[in-house]
């Protein structure tokens, strides 16, 4: 079995590619390297360079011949999307469609999708699960909601299925060490932790501690990658089994504040990492906790890795390679 990851250079996409290996598939990495990195790449995989824009190296690549497409190749950044959204809608829907178009021609009739839980919007209840209403509150959440709107469609009028994986926090590097390709300008709190503690940057600012929480700090759903990376090599057996499209959430079913991140940081890097409170940002929600039982129920899928004391070793252990190198 064949199978190309667009994207398969960067954070997520890399422990997929890595995923997919182990589990026997032969894999193509098609990326930009917009964000992605080479020592993210593996010796065993194949790769393209390229965008998924450019449709016409994106069909003479699937016309070799593959058995499923998992799509990792969006910008991701909710601010830059308010900012900046026709890049946002280039890249992940044109480019979508560019790929998806590729995929009917040459007869490549699965894809697994990486989505967000962005395409909820503001929780109206907790835990968040697939029946929830989808009302993106960012550009890039939309973009999101767009994509699995448009797979939809090329599944009643083409056949193409796809299993949307609708990640929550994903968070932590390779249990084994084997991906070490830190991301480029982080936003998300671990890595924005761990370059205070490696003294990238000075501190680390809270937004708000005046929620209804137990500690005030908001309180979030952090999914392990490697979980991530296996959800992925379970979400294309199902395709294959099943032959049906799917929606379906990726989360650890545990909220973890702010603050207890930052403590647990603290406990294993034993830096001080200073931090700072500073005011709310605009909405942000104070829970945002997932319900997985779907993923559960189609994939056998479980949370092994998203303890905070994993996430946060994990991630320690690849800057920490950094910092020596």
């Amino acid at each position: 079995m064949r199978i190309l990851v667009a994207g398969g250079a960067g954070y997520i996409g890399s422990h997929v590619t890595r995923a997919l290996l182990d589990t026997g598939y032969e894999v193509c990495v098609f990326d930009d390297f917009s964000s992605g990195q080479e020592e993210n790449l593996f010796p065993e995989a194949e790769l393209v360079r390229g965008s998924i824009k450019d449709s016409a190296l994106i069909g003479e690549t699937l016309s070799r011949g593959f058995d499923a497409v998992v799509h990792l190749a969006a910008f991701k950044a909710a601010g830059e999307s308010m900012t900046e959204p026709g890049k946002y809608a280039d890249n992940n829907i044109a480019g979508t469609i560019s790929l998806l178009n590729a995929m009917v021609e040459h007869g490549i009739g699965n894809i697994v999708f990486s989505s967000s839980a962005a395409v909820y919007g503001e929780p109206q209840y907790i835990p968040v699960d697939e029946a929830h209403p989808a009302n993106p509150t960012n550009f890039y959440g939309f973009t999101k909601l767009e994509i699995e709107r448009i797979m939809g469609w090329y599944d009643r009028l083409t056949g193409l299925k796809s299993a949307c994986l609708r990640y929550f926090n994903a968070a932590g590097y390779d249990t084994d060490g084997r991906i070490g390709g830190l991301e480029r300008n982080p936003a998300n709190l671990l890595p924005v932790i761990m370059e205070v503690a490696s003294g990238a940057r000075n501190e680390l600012s809270i937004f708000g501690n005046d929620y209804d929480t137990p500690d005030g700090t908001c309180i979030r759903d952090y999914v392990h990658v490697t979980d991530l990376a296996n959800a992925h090599v379970a979400a294309v057996h199902y395709l294959f089994e099943t032959h049906d499209s799917i929606a379906v959430n990726l989360g650890s079913e545990q909220g973890y504040s702010v603050q207890e991140m930052l403590d647990v940081a603290r406990r294993v890097t034993g830096k001080e990492i200073p931090s700072r409170i500073v005011a709310r940002r605009a909405g942000d929600p104070a829970r945002l906790v997932a319900s997985s039982s779907m993923a559960s129920h189609h994939f056998s899928w479980d949370t092994l890795f998203s303890d905070p004391e994993t996430l946060v070793a994990t991630t320690w252990e690849a800057y920490q390679k950094h910092m020596k190198a």
